[in-house]
C-alpha cells in the first residue's frame, strides 16, 4: 500500500459543507411550500435561500481546492510544493533536521529521502480540525516510503521543546498562519532558535502583511542578526502556484523564506 498523505481540504469538510448547501435548500423548500404566507415566511425564506446560496458556494470552492491539492490527482499542487521545500535543504552525513507542523509527515518524509545519510524529526499537534492527520499516519506513510531516517513526535510551535542550536537544518509549510498569535514573527524566531549556526531554513507560508506584519523588515532584522543569504522568495508567480489559483485559493502572500544561520 502507497503513502496517504491525505489532502489539505480535508474530505470531510468538503462533505460538510455539501450537507448544509442541502439542508440550507430543503430548508428553503419546506418554508416556501409548509407555511402560511406572512412575514415570518418571507423572512425565513431569505435567510434560509441565503444560507444555501453561501454554502453552495463554499462547497465548490472547497471541492476545487481538494481537487487542487489531491496528490494523486491532476494539478497536484500539495506534492509540488513540498518537492519544492525538499529541494532546498540539504543536510550534511549524520545531520539534523526539524518539520514544524509535520501533518501527514509529507515533508518531513520528502526531506529524508533527499538527505538518506541525515536525521528528520517532523512534529505537530495533530488537532482536532485535521482530526485524520496524526503520528500513526506520519509512521505509516514512512514505512510505505521506506524511509527509516524519520521519526515524528508531538510538538508545539510557539515552545518547541528543543534546546538552542539543535538541527542543522529547519523547515516548515503552511503552519505558521494557522496558529492564533499577535505576533507570527516571534514564532518565527522561536524556530529558528533551535538551528545550529551556519544551519540553514526553509519556510513555505502565507507571509501576507494582515498576519505576519511587514516581512521586508523582518528579512532585513534576521541579517542584522547575522543571518545570511536570507531571501523571501514569490511562490504564486508560477513557482509553485499560479496568481490565479493564489486569488481564489486565498493564497495570496505565500512565500518561501530561507537563509543561513
Amino acid at each position: 500500500m502507497g503513502a496517504d498523505y491525505k489532502n489539505w481540504m480535508p474530505k470531510g469538510m468538503v462533505a460538510s459543507f455539501a450537507g448544509g448547501a442541502v439542508v440550507s435548500w430543503l430548508a428553503a423548500l419546506g418554508v416556501c411550500i409548509l407555511m402560511p404566507e406572512g412575514t415570518v415566511k418571507h423572512v425565513m425564506a431569505g435567510v434560509s435561500t441565503a444560507a444555501g446560496v453561501l454554502f453552495s458556494g463554499v462547497s465548490v470552492w472547497s471541492y476545487l481546492m481538494y481537487r487542487a491539492f489531491d496528490y494523486n490527482g491532476k494539478r497536484q499542487m500539495s506534492r509540488q510544493i513540498i518537492s519544492g521545500i525538499a529541494g532546498y535543504v540539504n543536510l550534511p552525513a549524520e545531520g539534523n533536521c526539524l518539520d514544524v507542523g509535520c501533518g501527514s509527515g509529507a515533508l518531513a518524509i520528502a526531506i529524508a529521502k533527499r538527505n538518506p545519510e541525515a536525521h528528520v524529526t517532523g512534529i505537530d499537534r495533530w488537532g482536532r480540525e485535521y482530526a485524520s492527520f496524526n503520528k500513526e499516519l506520519c509512521e505509516g506513510n514512512a514505512r510505505a516510503e521506506g524511509v527509516t531516517n524519520v521519526r515524528f513526535r508531538q510538538g508545539d510551535a510557539t515552545h518547541l521543546d528543543f534546546p538552542d542550536e539543535t538541527f542543522d537544518a529547519v523547515a516548515s509549510n503552511y503552519v505558521y498562519h494557522n496558529i492564533p498569535s499577535k505576533d507570527r514573527q516571534a514564532i518565527l524566531l522561536e524556530t529558528l532558535r533551535t538551528l545550529k549556526k551556519g544551519g540553514t531554513f526553509a519556510i513555505h507560508d502565507i507571509f501576507s502583511a494582515g498576519k505576519y506584519g511587514d516581512m521586508h523588515v523582518f528579512v532585513k532584522k534576521l541579517k542584522e542578526m547575522g543571518y545570511e543569504k536570507v531571501d523571501l522568495i514569490d511562490t504564486t508567480n508560477g513557482k509553485w502556484i499560479r496568481k490565479s489559483e493564489a486569488g481564489w485559493m486565498g493564497l495570496s502572500g505565500s512565500a518561501l523564506l530561507t537563509g543561513r544561520k
